[in-house]
């Protein structure tokens, strides 16, 4: 089994721009750089027959090149914690289209696929004993965050490893648009 997911990559610029704003806030585990990215779908564990197949649909997930844009920051959690802090995605039908046609590509490909609306972020840090508001004063004080538009001309196939010290991906196979 290997777990799979379909994502853009965010550019060394971009990224690197986001690393400096991820300091300031103990109990925050800062996603590095090269895993910056935008999740079109998550696959989860998939046996690599079925891997096979998907990456095979996946070549079929095209759109035209299209420009994103960061836009503000926020957190998923539920009532009792926070547990990841994000950078946000300006409204993009085109990332919308080609979010939708990788989760085709999946269904496809014989892959469960999650039901939950697509929400498109950057995931900048996943939380653990930070303080309400330590994270709320962090979100206040980055709140204006936009950054340049960029060219999505590719996305690709990763592969996740977890351990301790997070989600490790590797880029498996990539998709020109």
């Amino acid at each position: 089994m290997i777990r799979l997911f379909a994502a853009v990559a965010v550019p060394l610029d971009i990224a690197e721009a986001l690393q400096r704003r991820q300091r300031g806030l103990p109990g925050a585990r800062w996603r590095p750089p090269e895993a910056l990215h935008i999740t079109l779908a998550f696959y989860g564990a998939v046996e690599e027959p079925r891997a096979d197949d998907l990456a095979a649909e996946l070549t079929r997930a095209r759109v035209d090149p299209f420009d994103l844009t960061l836009d503000g920051v926020g957190a998923f959690g539920d009532d009792h914690r926070t547990r990841a802090l994000w950078a946000g995605v300006a409204e993009s039908e085109p990332l919308n289209i080609l979010a939708g046609r990788c989760k085709a590509a999946g269904k496809r490909a014989g892959v469960p696929i999650e039901s939950r609306d697509y929400r498109p972020h950057v995931t900048l840090a996943y939380l653990r004993g930070a303080e309400d508001d330590r994270v709320g004063a962090w979100m206040t004080g980055h709140n204006m965050l936009q950054s340049p538009p960029f060219r999505v001309d590719r996305f690709g196939l990763y592969s996740s490893i977890l351990t301790d010290d997070g989600s490790h991906y590797a880029l498996e196979r990539e998709y020109p648009l």
